[in-house]
């Protein structure tokens, strides 16, 4: 491979949260490990591999300038979306009018839906889900309406059609949040899928936020679809939210936006950042995103999907071969695994908190699943170098599953 992959970055001491927030979250964050364990980073949804060489360049290259003040965003920012979404997906017809800038995905959620709701308004989710969807509607009055999603015979997680027009009728729904592909569980969504959804919402007139953040990062053969581009009428009922923050590991920075082709939808969120005074593009988070939306930030971006397809497959099949009791769906896009323990915890006594502990106690810092609905789950960043998610797998079948 042209990018490095493969070496062990110490984070420690550099305000990264995954390790100096260890053991500081109560109720969030993994405990810090016993003496004689160091700390294995599997649970905030960043990855292990520094960013894509282009955008460290393109940072770089801004920073020779002394100056930071008011800017007005260039046009190389606007056209290497659109260029970015034409070679990836295959969208046509997208222009600079329909971008904007949010500040982060969530920003870009809780301000369309002051557009499509008011506060006490049902909003459809599917459950699983991300915890911040579930925060965001809750801390903003919103009422959330979660369809769970059922896995069929072979495993793989499907929305429940009838579950969900039962609820849209029920609660009078008329705003829907989507995530695609889907987090926690790793679904990349097929075209059939999303026409039979954006149909049910055509049918009750529901408007979506269709959170694609993980569209870059898509395992194996799978094909990330655009909601936008399932339909004309998709097109127009469906506000979409994306961010370089996943695929270029560039939380710290920032740099979301969303695209709407509706002139009314688009006019009223806009309206809605304005009022703030506070969803203005960053200077650097501009110049990371012409970076990493680059032919070089293509081709980096490819290289890591090979490394994320080849480390969700050997950490599949390690734990279906070692972790008895343990089932898992391998996700086809996303780093992120969704681990159901409920038949380990019965077959052993143990209580989903005692499991999590005893990852935590050998500094394997997995995630508890239950804020993102899974009762009895837990979930595992993979997005690290090799040996060090090989690392954490042994140190679970040795310490943990065959103590």
């Amino acid at each position: 491979m042209k990018y490095n992959f493969s070496d062990i970055i110490n984070r420690t001491g550099k305000d990264a949260l995954a390790l100096d927030g260890v053991g500081t979250i109560p109720g969030i964050s993994p405990g810090k490990p016993k003496a004689g364990f160091d700390f294995i980073p599997m649970w905030v949804a960043d990855m292990n591999f520094a960013t894509a060489p282009a955008v460290t360049a393109a940072l770089q290259e801004r920073l020779q300038h002394p100056l930071y003040g008011y800017f007005i965003p260039s046009p190389d920012y606007y056209h290497a979306i659109i260029r970015w979404h034409h070679q990836r997906n295959g969208v046509t017809g997208l222009q600079r009018r329909h971008i904007g800038y949010e500040n982060s995905v969530i920003g870009g959620m809780l301000q369309a839906l002051k557009v499509f709701c008011s506060p006490g308004d049902a909003v459809l989710i599917h459950a699983p889900t991300y915890i911040h969807f579930t925060d965001g509607l809750q801390d903003n009055g919103y009422r959330m309406i979660a369809s769970p999603l059922v896995k069929d015979r072979e495993g793989i997680w499907r929305m429940d059609y009838g579950d969900m027009e039962r609820k849209i009728r029920k609660y009078r729904i008329h705003a829907a949040i989507f995530c695609s592909p889907h987090n926690p569980t790793g679904r990349v969504w097929e075209l059939d899928e999303l026409q039979q959804m954006m149909e049910l919402f055509r049918k009750h007139n529901v408007f979506v936020i269709s959170d694609e953040i993980w569209s870059d990062i898509i395992l194996g053969n799978n094909h990330h679809i655009p909601l936008q581009s399932v339909s004309a009428d998709a097109r127009e009922r469906t506000v979409a939210l994306y961010a370089l923050t996943k695929t270029f590991n560039l939380a710290g920075i920032g740099g979301a936006y969303h695209i709407i082709y509706n002139r009314m939808l688009r006019e009223r969120i806009v309206g809605e950042n304005k009022k703030t005074y506070g969803t203005e593009l960053n200077v650097l988070a501009m110049h990371a995103l012409i970076g990493a939306y680059s032919p070089e930030g293509q081709e980096w971006t490819e290289e890591l999907c090979q490394v994320l397809t080849q480390n969700v497959a050997f950490a599949c099949a390690y734990i279906s071969r070692h972790f008895d009791g343990v089932q898992l769906s391998a996700p086809q896009g996303t780093y992120m695994l969704f681990l159901d323990c409920s038949e380990w915890c019965t077959a052993h006594h143990r209580t989903l908190d005692e499991l999590l502990q005893a990852g935590y106690d050998i500094g394997v810092g997995w995630q508890d699943g239950r804020p993102f609905f899974g009762p009895t789950h837990i979930r595992m960043n993979v997005a690290l170098p090799f040996s060090l998610l090989e690392e954490a797998l042994h140190r679970l079948d040795r310490y943990v599953f065959h103590p």
